[in-house]
């Protein structure tokens, strides 16, 4: 074997480990380039990637490299050839009379080299994408020999589809941070299994220590639980709570919103189903059952599931068994099952809306969680985590309650219980950007106006308070959260009554 192919084999290996790797773009080309060498001798060999209808130098090799190559960038209209090129996919060489009276060479005004020298351009081409083009020039005057075109060829296709790999690992990549993100974002949302033993086992409360008390005692059993109580008591939390405190923590904790769900989806949600097996079905699905085999499945608001459905749910609950939506398939999981609800499910049973064999199956050890109202200890402490948890991920704050604030929250009747609560502070902080929230009204959320030293004209004071929001907002007006939210207004109406008060207009905020 002459020593071209064998070092064309070699190459040939390097682009295929680059293929398969993870390196960032700038290095894959680079090394690419370097590969290049040993099969077409070049002066300057460089990479030009399509952006639009422009091309750029990503990366370049050679003697004849510099920092005006590394700038240039040209436009397709400008190089009807290359265009050809790229659109015929097939490598081109430059000729003399190309460099006269053709289009001319892709460095012209960039590059000192006379007429006749050796220049090459290779389309980079994956599938029906094209990424842009291989240049190579040499400062001999001679062309490129057929056979050398025909190796260029070969390796600019193999190239092309280690950046097409890259791209797409790069995008992989993209999308699990992403999906690493939100899933701290919702660990913190919602807890998670040790944060929510922290939290249950700081409650002061002698009724909500008692539900805990219940709650570890039964985390080390396999045994189903039903967790009961208003809205907004926290029975959420208190579910992650007996995971993270039983045998399963290190395994996946599942939840299902039965009540966010429409009634057509929970049993697929539920159990899976197989491609086909309805309108829209088009691959196969692992259900919530098989995603928390070994792990525990939390099933929210419980009393919400269809009245035909609640047999399926009976016997897989009991046996551990259930066939996915269109199979005759038995599939066996095991997963320890906490249910929650707020109905009264005695009384849902008595109205038959509820099967009084799953009430019994899901009512093995029932948890009651207390009212807000009848554990005013914890308000002190929820009211503090929920602010320094605020300020953490706001950018905002700190805030602070007095004592006499902190005595007036727990007075109150809280129906809407520790939901309620959060979102009362959610509006004060938002009203008062930072420090004491001693004025805080527990009923609207508001932070009563304090009484200053003469008086100020109505725009003024207008002009003071639409600073205060638009500032405690980040500077945001519109959308969820913004500042035109909170006042009550639309966001052009709200940025128009800015510029007239002198604030700038919203142009100036996000």
């Amino acid at each position: 074997m002459s020593s071209v192919h064998l070092d064309l084999a070699a190459s040939l290996r390097a682009v295929s480990a680059l293929a398969i790797s993870e390196h960032s773009t700038d290095r894959l080309l680079n090394r690419a380039l370097d590969a290049f060498q040993s099969v077409v001798p070049y002066d300057l060999a460089a990479v030009m990637l399509l952006e639009g209808e422009e091309l750029q130098v990503r990366a370049a090799r050679g003697r004849l490299d510099s920092e005006a190559v590394r700038h240039h960038r040209l436009q397709l209209s400008a190089f009807p050839s290359i265009r050809e090129a790229m659109r015929n996919r097939r490598a081109r060489i430059y000729t003399e009379h190309d460099h006269a009276e053709g289009d001319g060479d892709p460095y012209d005004g960039v590059l000192d080299l006379a007429r006749g020298h050796a220049c090459m351009l290779v389309p980079l081409i994956a599938g029906e994408v094209a990424l842009g083009v291989l240049t190579f020039d040499r400062t001999v005057c001679q062309t490129y020999p057929e056979s050398t075109v025909a190796l260029a060829q070969t390796y600019g296709e193999l190239l092309a589809s280690a950046m097409r790999y890259e791209r797409q690992s790069a995008l992989l990549q993209q999308l699990c941070n992403q999906w690493e993100e939100q899933n701290r974002l919702l660990t913190e949302r919602i807890g998670g299994g040790s944060e929510a033993c922290v939290l249950m086992e700081a409650s002061r409360s002698p009724a909500m220590r008692h539900a805990v008390k219940l709650a570890k005692s039964v985390a080390s059993t396999s045994t189903t639980v039903l967790i009961t109580g208003e809205t907004g008591t926290g029975k959420e939390l208190l579910a992650h709570a007996i995971h993270g405190w039983s045998g399963r923590a290190a395994a996946s904790m599942v939840c299902v919103n039965c009540a966010a769900m429409p009634a057509s989806l929970i049993e697929s949600e539920l159990f899976g189903h197989l491609r086909g097996a309805f309108s829209g079905a088009t691959r196969e699905r692992m259900g919530r059952f098989q995603a928390a085999n070994g792990g525990t499945l939390f099933l929210d608001e419980v009393a919400e599931i269809p009245l035909d459905l609640q047999g399926k749910l009976l016997r897989a609950v009991q046996d551990g068994t259930f066939e996915p939506v269109g199979s005759d398939r038995t599939v066996r999981v095991d997963v320890r099952i906490v249910a929650a609800t707020h109905v009264d499910l005695r009384q849902a049973v008595a109205a038959g809306r509820f099967r009084e064999d799953l009430f019994y199956r899901l009512d093995v050890f029932p948890i009651e969680i207390p009212p807000l109202r009848a554990r005013g200890e914890d308000i002190p402490r929820i009211a503090a985590d929920f602010l320094a948890g605020l300020a953490r991920r706001t950018g905002r704050g700190p805030w602070t309650l007095s004592e006499a604030t902190l005595t007036a929250l727990a007075g109150r009747d809280w129906p809407g219980n520790v939901r309620e609560l959060v979102n009362c502070l959610e509006r004060a902080t938002i009203l008062s950007g930072s420090g004491d929230l001693s004025g805080i009204d527990g009923g609207t959320g508001t932070v009563a106006v304090q009484e200053e030293e003469g008086f100020r004209t109505l725009e003024e004071v207008e002009r003071a308070y639409i600073e205060r929001v638009v500032r405690a907002t980040g500077g945001k007006i519109s959308g969820p959260g913004g500042a035109a939210e909170f006042l009550g207004l639309n966001a052009s109406t709200l940025a128009s009554r800015m510029r007239k008060l002198g604030l700038g207009g919203a142009r100036e905020y996000r």
